[in-house]
């Protein structure tokens, strides 16, 4: 077995850039929206709170993100009760609100984007179009 193994990382400049994505599809919809991009680990390396987003989505805008990144998985698919009991157990760092999706390529997840301020289905789309900037990402 190897001690070591290659991997990627989701780069300021690929956070940037889906972060832009995300803005472009905001602004076309006319929904503003809090989008946090963070990497493999939940850090946060982009985040913008669009003017006329609610302001306190920027909490759930990297929660989403941060639970995405951990599970690999996009938020808002989980059943109630894990839910809850993950959001308890986490203080609340785990959120299952629809917004979040895992930035996965070549089978390895190197980050997440969390959208929050409109509809469950706005935050989703929103989502979509950033993780699609980066080239040879998963889409869901």
């Amino acid at each position: 077995m190897a001690e070591t193994s290659a991997s990627l990382k989701l780069t300021h400049e690929g956070a940037l850039a889906a972060l832009n994505a995300g803005i472009a599809k905001a602004t076309a919809m006319g929904q503003p929206q809090c989008i946090s991009v963070v990497d493999a680990g939940g850090h946060l390396l982009a985040f913008v709170r669009m003017d006329g987003a609610f302001h306190m989505s920027l909490e759930t805008s990297l929660r989403k993100a941060k639970t995405a990144a951990c599970y690999g998985a996009p938020t808002g698919g989980m059943q109630d009760d894990v839910a809850i009991k993950l959001a308890l157990g986490t203080d609340g760092q785990r959120i299952n609100l629809p917004g979040g999706l895992p930035i996965i390529v070549d089978g390895h997840c190197i980050g997440a984007v969390g959208v929050g301020s409109g509809s469950g289905a706005q935050d989703r789309e929103v989502a979509v179009e950033a993780i699609a900037a980066i080239p040879g990402s998963e889409t869901f």
